[in-house]
């Protein structure tokens, strides 16, 4: 599992893509922050692989489940280790490759390159076999120079992401492990265009289940750093050279596994890379033109990640909620999108792009208007649960070790902030696909540049006017105002590109959602207060009975109460997941 922020709008926490049951395909790659999800439309993609795309989406999707559940391990096992000072640090370098491998290949690979590929398959004699074996030879020399160039400036990236505030010790140990974890940045553009290749030949298990590799390799770094170093007073000051090369050089070490677990695939879809170096054979002229939108569209992100970390940073005392919390508290909100938001996206995708290529503009309104309802009846429940329950879960998930009490409850109030920012984001994410399939990559691009001033206006106002305990929490609101104000200026723009949304019949629909949740809530709030810990559990056992009572009486009423304002969705959602059960 990705343990960092977001690098676009399409984030998901494990770097784990699904495949729809009608061939939408997204390339898989975990380099440690979150990576850039992009969906091809069901037409430039065709699995050559024996078992079709209903059998190519149970393998990812047990995929996707096993590298969430692994990957919450690794991040939990991070914080118990290194605990939240040092793990701010080591959380903080290790957005920088993802930052920048995200600049230099992830958003045009999904959006270009994997299209193009996709194209020189169908067209060349060869099967496009000589094409991918000049891009590879190019981009992999390319993102060779480009790592070594980021290395060496590596004191000059982390002045820029760190504080002023931070003490001398805390920007040299964020400098001291970037050295060694932003050499991912080759690995990870590796591993994803490994994955690319793949994926474009019909195999989707190999990228699906490389990042598992990662995060093992991790996990085991985590199990040696605790035999060795658990013992040692470690501080941004006491931290010992030995521990620092462990936890860099396990971190590093897991990306390289990664990308060397996908090359036995690549030897059964029978490609064979050879060296060919022919930059001009390629086209980069037109690549760069298409890249053009993506590229502004992530560089907005970017900004706005860097923006985060440096405030972040500056409250990266041990005690208050900073990088390490905020980014484990941004994955539950990705979880929560991913299981839900992408199932329903993923499956939507391919009737609007074929709607909106024969000018059914009404039928592109009626399946976004039902995939905002479908998701925003499916989150609902899982909000609640995070903003009623969220000590508990903070503390389940992230207290022991070097990470205390104080620290896990420190990250439950940035979790209960989080539940206003699931329904948000899944919204806006629809709605981005929306463009997608009215091929409005320039649209979602240029929407996307207000969202992020937003976003990072927002960071700056919550730094200035709240305390250091409550910075995180701050930085969250602020990326939820953003998701509402992006689903916002998406729709209107929608409305004028394709006519009426039915945005009556989703307002009502909504409405009714938001009062089964209110109910759920103050229900599952009474529950939780006389339990117990009331709220504030001082270990896993309190907080396990309140996640048992608190989260069935959440479900049970949120359920009742929607069956009751005839909320027609939850029938769908249950038999979806009644359908994903039996598959």
């Amino acid at each position: 599992m990705n343990g960092g922020l977001y690098r676009s709008a399409h984030a998901t926490p494990d770097g784990v893509r699904p495949v729809a049951e009608d061939g939408v395909t997204l390339i898989s790659v975990d380099s440690g922050v979150i990576g850039q999800e992009q969906a091809l439309p069901p037409e430039e993609l065709h699995a050559d692989g024996d078992g079709g795309t209903a059998g190519n989406s149970a393998i990812m999707a047990a995929g996707s489940l096993v590298s969430r559940l692994i990957g919450f391990v690794r991040n939990a096992l991070i914080g118990i280790t290194l605990g939240a000072g040092i793990g701010d640090a080591y959380t903080s370098a290790q957005f920088l490759p993802g930052q920048i491998y995200e600049l230099l290949l992830g958003g045009i690979l999904s959006s270009v390159l994997i299209p193009l590929l996709v194209r020189r398959r169908k067209s060349d004699p060869d099967g496009g076999l000589e094409f991918t074996r000049k891009l590879l030879t190019f981009a992999i020399v390319s993102l060779g120079i480009a790592t070594i160039l980021v290395v060496a400036a590596a004191p000059l990236i982390t002045a820029i992401q760190a504080s002023s505030d931070n003490n001398a010790a805390y920007r040299d140990l964020v400098t001291h492990f970037a050295y060694l974890i932003l050499p991912i940045i080759f690995f990870t553009g590796l591993s994803a265009l490994i994955g690319a290749v793949l994926n474009v030949r019909g195999h989707f298990a190999a990228p699906t289940w490389a990042p598992i590799l990662n995060n093992l390799v991790v996990i085991a770094t985590c199990g040696v750093f605790i035999m060795f170093f658990s013992k040692d007073n470690l501080t941004e000051e006491t931290i010992s050279g030995g521990a620092i090369l462990l936890m860099g050089l396990g971190t590093l070490l897991g990306m390289v596994v990664q990308a060397i677990g996908l090359l036995p695939a690549l030897r059964k879809v029978g490609f064979r890379w050879k060296w060919r170096w022919d930059p001009r054979s390629l086209g980069l002229g037109e690549i760069g033109r298409l890249a053009g939108w993506m590229l502004c569209y992530v560089a907005a992100n970017q900004v706005a990640v860097f923006v985060v970390v440096r405030i972040l940073n500056r409250v990266a005392d041990g005690d208050s909620a900073s990088v390490l919390a905020f980014n484990n508290v941004f994955l539950l909100t990705m979880m929560a999108h991913g299981i839900i938001g992408v199932s329903v996206m993923t499956a939507l995708l391919p009737k609007m792009s074929a709607a909106a290529a024969d000018g059914r503009y009404a039928d592109v309104s009626a399946d976004l208007s039902r995939g905002i309802r479908l998701t925003a009846t499916a989150l609902a429940p899982i909000a609640v649960v995070y903003g009623v329950l969220a000590a508990p879960i903070a503390v389940m998930l992230f207290q022991g070790g070097k990470y205390t009490n104080a620290n896990a409850l420190a990250t439950g109030t940035v979790l209960a902030v989080a539940a206003f920012a699931v329904i948000p984001l899944s919204i806006s994410y629809l709605c981005t696909y929306a463009f997608y399939s009215l091929q409005g990559n320039k649209t979602a691009a240029l929407i996307n540049l207000p969202v992020v001033a937003v976003r990072i206006g927002a960071y700056l106002v919550f730094a200035a006017v709240l305390s250091k305990a409550h910075s995180a929490a701050g930085m969250t609101a602020g990326n939820a105002l953003s998701y509402l104000v992006s689903a916002l200026i998406s729709l209107a723009v929608l409305r004028r590109r394709i006519g009426r949304l039915n945005l009556g019949s989703v307002a009502a629909a909504l409405m009714k959602v938001l009062i089964a949740a209110a109910v759920a809530a103050a229900l599952g709030l009474l529950v939780v207060h006389f339990l117990p810990g009331a709220g504030a559990p001082s270990g896993r056992g309190e907080a396990f009975v309140q996640l048992l009572a608190g989260g069935a009486v959440i479900l049970i009423v949120y359920l009742a109460a929607a069956t009751l304002l005839r909320v027609r969705e939850v029938s769908q959602v249950m038999g979806m997941v009644r359908r994903k059960l039996g598959r």
